[in-house]
């Protein structure tokens, strides 16, 4: 053991292949990691110079996440990539030469997923340009200064409920253990947008009531084209009232003969399912009705252009989709705002059809009272003494009424035509209807894959140049319970799916291979876990009123912990953020100062064979203990790795934690002992050798 530069140095081997003072990869054998494997993430802000950059890399650490904490043009406590300019770029790159250290990035934190949604529920093509923009300049920063590596990316695509979602209801092992709140599971609400805009439309709650019409539709026979036919066994064929079929946009409500009335119904949450099923069977029927047509002639065809489903299934057949796409599956929401639209168009083709009606009846009045005005006139003529002022006069009557009778003809025209345009305005919409789930995931799928294949594209100059140390990649971090994507099984799809769209996109337009794009995604795609944002999910968790809280967190770690295995089968994640809380919200402990299973999570990684990145992310520490460093120092100390010195004798962590790394300049034992003074070094603050 050598000693270097003073008492505020530590003791530590030398390296044999740099003479730099590095610790001993002395590791644990429960959980596998050491100082070196730990590295430490710093909020780009707050942080003012690459000097302190540098003071705390020199605590022995060899790995540091550099966090951007702005967005856009970047400020004094929010940093944004672009304020880092040529001479700040290179001295971070010679600071992580000089010490054999390597950074990793994260993108600005005010990303929120790559939906493009706001603070409002709906979905701006430009918020997600903008996010997209943003991770293409942390991307670039990455490559500049970091030669590859993973660039953190923030998930939360849209809100979403939890009473009901699949993974709530459908895991035998953990089925309704989550709850947003009291009474969520009967007062939720889902979302649809108009696919054309991105715009929310009105929430549908799942204890909300429609009313909605009873269209008349065949019982056993009904008439095509003048050719009787028979209903097929779990079929539904609209006709009209002389038992006609038509088209479902355009059904007529049915008519109770004994009442005189026609006939509505009040559907709920359990309607609308029996609904959607009922909707996803019509469209798909439609889709394999149309599947053989060519896109240029379904453009020619007036069928298909009036259909509901005609956009889904236009978007579908542009990517060589079929019956089974998600786009033909129909939500309950969704089927809520088609039923009301349906309502609102029959209305307008009623209205439609009565003016019609009167239009017709006024035309036909109109032609009678002429011919009665002619005959009047004619017989007005023959009369003695009849002068024109007079037959003017007693022509007056009947012509004010002939008057009357064409504003009719124009009102009832005009009342036609709005009717009817108001109704084809409505089934517009009605082909634009969208649940928000299917859309956001949609829109964040393409945003992914597109940001990894910038990612792979920076990764490639750097080949090219000789430059690169490791493929640049997405790495999509769970991070709100309350967000879509901060659930594990969010977080598997989002990746899976992610990298889907990816393949394919590497398939058609850059012509690889499918085995060479499935590794280009898996390279450039892949997960952040953050152990504290998951342990969040434990304020929602419903424990069983008969155990102790200590019980149910014991349950609840159970959940977790198999949330990772699976993760961790699926090696889905390739960067993890080491974080403790209490469940409740991100305070960013240290490991080990709260009640998160952070252990035991990464012996289940390693225990699958993870080699990525280990980050802690210090908070709290920053305001109450001395330092942010404290967080680094406690994770070192919960994993069991040992204090390998210090350059008074022996010390303990609590001695290197408050005495040496309490100080507030760093210790000298990098190269002090090699350099003629302080003066001979660089700009960032490397001595020269």
């Amino acid at each position: 053991m050598v000693e270097f530069g003073s008492g505020r140095s530590y003791l530590h081997a030398m390296d044999r292949d740099y003479g730099h003072s590095l610790p001993i990869d002395n590791s644990t054998n429960d959980v596998g990691v050491g100082i070196k494997d730990i590295g430490f993430s710093l909020g780009l802000g707050p942080v003012p110079n690459i000097q302190s950059l540098g003071a705390k890399m020199r605590t022995g650490h060899k790995k540091m996440e550099l966090t951007f904490m702005g967005m856009g043009k970047g400020s004094a406590q929010a940093h944004s990539p672009e304020m880092y300019g040529l001479k700040q770029r290179t001295a971070l790159k010679e600071l992580q030469k000089v010490n054999r250290y390597d950074f990793t990035t994260h993108s600005s934190v005010g990303i929120t997923g790559l939906a493009g949604m706001d603070q409002r529920g709906n979905f701006s093509k430009q918020s997600k340009e903008n996010s997209l923009n943003e991770i293409k300049r942390a991307v670039h920063f990455a490559a500049d200064v970091m030669q590859g590596g993973p660039v953190v990316v923030h998930s939360g695509e849209f809100f979403r409920n939890m009473a009901d979602a699949t993974w709530n209801v459908e895991d035998e092992r953990f089925k309704e253990k989550f709850k947003l709140y009291e009474g969520e599971q009967d007062t939720a609400a889902h979302y649809v947008v108009d696919r054309r805009s991105g715009e929310a439309l009105h929430p549908v709650r799942i204890n909300e009531r429609i009313p909605r019409a009873i269209w008349n539709v065949a019982e056993k026979e009904y008439f095509e084209n003048r050719v009787k036919k028979t209903v097929k066994p779990g079929e539904t064929v609209y006709i009209d009232y002389d038992g006609n079929k038509v088209s479902s946009e355009k059904k007529m409500p049915k008519y109770d003969e004994q009442s005189g009335e026609f006939k509505t119904t009040q559907m709920g949450w359990k309607e609308l399912k029996t609904e959607a099923e009922e909707l996803t069977k019509e469209a798909k029927n439609e889709f394999n009705r149309y599947k053989h047509f060519t896109l240029n002639e379904l453009e020619r065809n007036e069928n298909f252009q009036s259909s509901k489903w005609r956009d889904r299934i236009r978007d579908i057949k542009q990517k060589n989709g079929n019956e089974n796409d998600p786009l033909l599956e129909i939500k309950p929401e969704e089927a809520y705002i088609i039923t009301q639209l349906d309502t609102q168009v029959a209305s307008h083709r009623g209205w439609g059809y009565h003016y019609s009606d009167n239009f017709q009846k006024t035309q036909m009045q109109i032609e009678e009272t002429k011919k009665r005005l002619k005959q009047a006139e004619e017989e007005l003529r023959k009369m003695p003494g009849m002068t024109p002022e007079k037959i003017k006069m007693e022509m007056e009557a009947g012509n004010n009424m002939l008057e009357n009778l064409k504003r009719g003809l124009t009102q009832y025209s005009q009342g036609a035509s709005s009717s009817f345009a108001q109704a084809d305005k409505i089934s517009e919409q009605m082909r634009y209807i969208e649940s928000s789930e299917s859309y956001a995931l949609r829109e964040s799928y393409d945003s992914y894959a597109h940001a990894a294949i910038n990612a792979m594209l920076e990764s490639q100059k750097l080949q090219k140049r000789g430059e690169l140390k490791r493929p640049l990649a997405i790495t999509v971090e769970n991070l709100s319970p309350e967000l879509y994507g901060g659930h594990p099984d969010e977080l598997i799809s989002l990746i899976e799916k992610s990298r889907e769209r990816m393949k394919d996109i590497l398939m058609k337009e850059m012509k690889y291979s499918e085995e060479e794009a499935r590794k280009k995604a898996e390279d450039h795609l892949y997960a952040t876990f953050d152990t504290a944002h998951c342990n969040m999910w434990w304020k929602y968790w419903q424990g069983k009123s008969d155990k102790t809280m200590e019980e149910n967190k014991k349950e609840f770690d159970k959940w977790m912990l198999s949330k990772v295995e699976e993760m961790a089968k699926k090696k889905i994640v390739g960067h993890l953020h080491l974080v403790d809380n209490y469940g409740y919200n991100d305070e960013h402990l240290a490991p080990g100062e709260g009640n998160t299973p952070v252990k035991e999570a990464l012996k289940i990684f390693k225990k699958y064979g993870f080699k990525g990145d280990i980050v802690v992310e210090p908070g709290a520490d920053f305001y109450v203990d001395s330092s942010g460093m404290q967080t680094l120092l406690k994770a070192w100390r919960h994993f069991g790795s040992p204090v390998y010195g210090s350059g008074f004798g022996k010390g303990s962590w609590e001695e290197v934690g408050y005495n040496n790394l309490g100080m507030n300049q760093p210790p000298y034992f990098t190269f002090q002992p090699y350099t003629p003074s302080e003066d001979w070094t660089l700009w960032s603050g490397v001595p020269l050798e």
